[in-house]
């Protein structure tokens, strides 16, 4: 029925699967989750009692069998994506991703041509494409606020991420560049308004996490685009005291930056501490910066209800595969330029590599 709400199914169990099911009950209106498959048992069940969702599947195959589900979240390792989005390409699901979209660009091209040959929608979850101070930058400058943009800056940084597999970059892909670099590198580029990427170079470092991984902790990476623009993207799993997310844009008529944190948190003090301030802070004893409305600041329900939407024919996707396609091309070029310390040129395409890290590990190894 064209007026139902969208039947949601949510591979994962843990983090990002608990922000999509808390995403979609902030904005219930187009989307309701009606099962979670995990194989963990214990965090499955955990998180469907949370949030009221009534069947638990223990493999995700299982929960594509459901008739009723019309779309599904992905919210697995990054080596689980492309068999997953396969196969429920081949169930007839809609598929959203979360990103990176895959470990290569042989599985992202599989993973674009299976959803359309079945004719399903594969979105791309970038929701700094939501978020809403960068919505506003973006009015701002397609209005020409700023003139023509020569400068956009987006950086990531925190001391880590949240689950173990992040680590493993067997399972992940790469380190700090592919968790959060994505992020930087599909803002930048669709802030600018899409252009052609032309160069990407990368300087990549393991400075404090060795003892748990081969993958960088430090990035940063340098987008030419075809327009003349430039991209800065910077991240980090090395800075203590919480995510800090921000952003800068500057033309030849103005500027303007988007802190996603400062402007929406409140400077606190505490002796004894207290439960929950913002995404990656380790403690809330002294100062801290709690942020309300966090997931809405981030974007993360406007992104999921416009991807109902999607499904619905209601809207036009803004996040696809083909765009995820294009931020891991960029990663991949930026693991190589790093490995050679120079800049590496686009079209890009890796030979012989299992993951985009592999094109850094295999220099820094000789």
């Amino acid at each position: 029925m064209p007026d139902a709400k969208v039947k949601v199914g949510i591979i994962g169990s843990r983090f990002e699967a608990d922000i999509h099911a808390a995403s979609f009950q902030i904005m219930p209106e187009e989307a309701e989750v009606v099962a979670v498959a995990s194989p963990t048992s214990a965090h499955a069940q955990e998180l469907a009692r949370r949030y009221g969702i009534p069947r638990v599947f223990l493999d995700y195959r299982e929960m594509l069998s459901q008739p009723d589900i019309d779309m599904v979240t992905i919210a697995a390792p990054n080596s689980l994506h492309a068999e997953m989005t396969i196969a429920a390409a081949r169930a007839g699901k809609h598929v959203v991703c979360e990103k990176p979209l895959a470990m290569t660009l042989e599985e992202a091209d599989a993973m674009i041509d299976a959803c359309g040959r079945a004719g399903v929608l594969l979105l791309y979850a970038e929701e700094l494409f939501f978020t809403p101070k960068y919505v506003k930058a973006k009015e701002m400058a397609d209005q020409g606020a700023f003139g023509r943009i020569h400068l956009v800056k987006q950086s990531e940084k925190h001391f880590g991420p949240h689950s173990p597999w992040f680590w493993d970059v067997e399972r992940s892909g790469g380190g700090v560049l592919m968790d959060m670099g994505c992020h930087g590198i599909a803002f930048c580029y669709w802030f600018l308004g899409r252009p052609r990427i032309q160069s990407v170079y990368a300087h990549l470092a393991t400075c404090v996490h060795g003892d748990k991984t081969v993958g960088e902790d430090e990035a940063i990476c340098i987008i030419e685009f075809a327009d003349g623009a430039i991209g800065l993207v910077e991240n980090s799993w090395a800075r203590r005291g919480g995510m800090d997310d921000r952003s800068e844009v500057f033309g030849d008529a103005g500027l303007t930056y988007a802190n996603l944190h400062m402007g929406n948190a409140l400077p606190t003090y505490s002796e004894r501490g207290y439960g929950y301030a913002v995404e990656k802070a380790p403690s809330t004893a002294g100062w801290s910066y709690p942020v309300f409305e966090e997931l809405w600041n981030y974007g993360f329900p406007q992104e999921m209800r416009h991807f109902a939407r999607c499904v619905r024919g209601r809207e036009q996707p803004q996040a696809t595969g083909e765009d995820g396609r294009v931020v891991l091309e960029a990663i991949c070029a930026a693991y190589a330029s790093a490995g050679i310390g120079s800049k590496v040129a686009l079209p890009y395409r890796p030979a012989g590599l299992s993951k985009p890290i592999d094109g850094w590990l295999a220099k820094k190894r000789k």
